[in-house]
């Protein structure tokens, strides 16, 4: 693959030096792509972090964990088209795939979170209509699990706090990076390789997904249709208005759209509306349906979507024009976008599989004992 894109290049250069008019805009970035570099994980505390993250007694009724949103089995996503929330609450969005999202510099669907993964572990465990989690409590359920007190004395650590497990949750995400994807070990099909000229070529597709990751972490507004069940459906609607009163939406009542990214951009006048941040594409194979909002059940369907230029909306971007694809040249398209997909990261150096404790042992006086020994503190 190397050698083919030098070859282009090659004669790139020689067309130039003679003067002669080629297309090459795409042909000389798409060796932008590579494999997502490794990064450095501290064993013991990823361990920590794996045990929290399918823990469902960190949400305030320890009815949901991160993984019944973020599944191992599709691509740290969600297989609903809107993923569940807190329990007695729908939602709005497709949870994105956490696969990578330590290499990410904005996090949500409208890249309202750009600071680092703490703060987004935060949001996520104490917004009310995802795991609705008081940080108080949650530092005293893991206290009292004398398996948490074991593995914090293996990483060195000393007593839970809220503090340090939104650190540990995004070291366990540190290890949910892709590997092995035929696109980086030079393994793939023959479909899949024309599908990549297509990608960098016809298709214009690395217009906005570029890099290792396959994402220029831009907003754009591509016209993806809503879904309605976002507003007919009172559970998910509840999730939506919760998340704009929150977010300073102004008259989120009468508000028929998910706006996306105008949470946190505000244009004067109203451009932003309907635009959500580039998705990266590693670990597509896995992680459908797609789009912000679960609109697109398969990648073919995501394919035709582009191919007729996009949905329908008066803020659409000018970039998205039909592309007039063959059947054949959308299949290999397909054929490529899964070949972004590497190893599923679900066996249990990623997976938590150990039974979780029913109930918790009662300890009298608890401010009189210590948490990590339930010795008596000496005074």
């Amino acid at each position: 693959m190397g050698e083919r894109r030098t070859i282009v290049r090659g004669a790139v250069a020689t067309a130039v030096a003679l003067g002669l008019s080629v297309g090459v805009s795409t042909s000389v970035t798409a060796g932008s792509h590579g494999p997502v570099a490794k990064i450095d994980v501290n064993a013991a505390k990823a361990e920590l972090g794996k045990r929290l993250f399918f823990d469902r007694r960190l949400s305030g009724d320890a009815g949901i964990s991160c993984s019944d949103c973020h599944s191992p089995d599709h691509g740290y996503g969600s297989k609903e088209a809107l993923s569940p929330g807190y329990p007695g609450n729908g939602h709005f969005r497709n949870a994105p795939s956490l696969l990578n999202t330590a290499h990410k510099k904005t996090w949500m669907h409208d890249g309202r979170l750009g600071t680092n993964l703490n703060d987004v572990t935060r949001e996520m465990l104490t917004e009310d209509y995802i795991m609705n989690m008081d940080m108080r409590m949650m530092q005293e359920r893991v206290k009292q699990d004398s398996e948490y007190l074991a593995l914090y004395k293996a990483a060195g650590m000393n007593e839970p706090s809220n503090g340090n497990i939104r650190k540990l949750l995004p070291e366990y995400m540190k290890t949910l990076t892709t590997r092995n994807a035929p696109v980086d070990s030079g393994t793939m099909s023959a479909a899949a390789q024309r599908g990549e000229a297509i990608f960098d070529g016809k298709g214009n597709c690395n217009s906005c997904h570029t890099g290792a990751l396959y994402s220029d972490g831009k907003r754009h507004n591509t016209g993806v249709p809503e879904n309605l069940d976002v507003f007919m459906d009172p559970m998910n609607h509840q999730a939506y208005l919760a998340y704009g009163i929150g977010m300073g939406v102004e008259n989120i009542f009468n508000t028929k759209r998910d706006i996306g990214a105008a949470v946190q951009s505000h244009e004067a006048d109203g451009s932003d509306i309907g635009t959500f941040m580039t998705p990266q594409l590693r670990g597509l194979k896995y992680s459908a349906p797609y789009m912000h909002n679960g609109m697109m059940a398969t990648l073919a369907d995501v394919v035709d979507f582009y191919n007729q230029g996009g949905g329908a909306d008066s803020h659409k971007s000018a970039m998205l024009k039909p592309l007039r694809l063959t059947d054949g040249e959308k299949g290999d398209l397909v054929a490529y976008l899964e070949a972004l997909s590497g190893d599923a990261l679900t066996g249990s150096e990623f997976v938590w599989s150990k039974p979780y404790p029913a109930e918790y042992e009662v300890i009298p006086n608890w401010t009189q004992v210590d948490n990590r020994t339930r010795a008596p503190i000496k005074k």
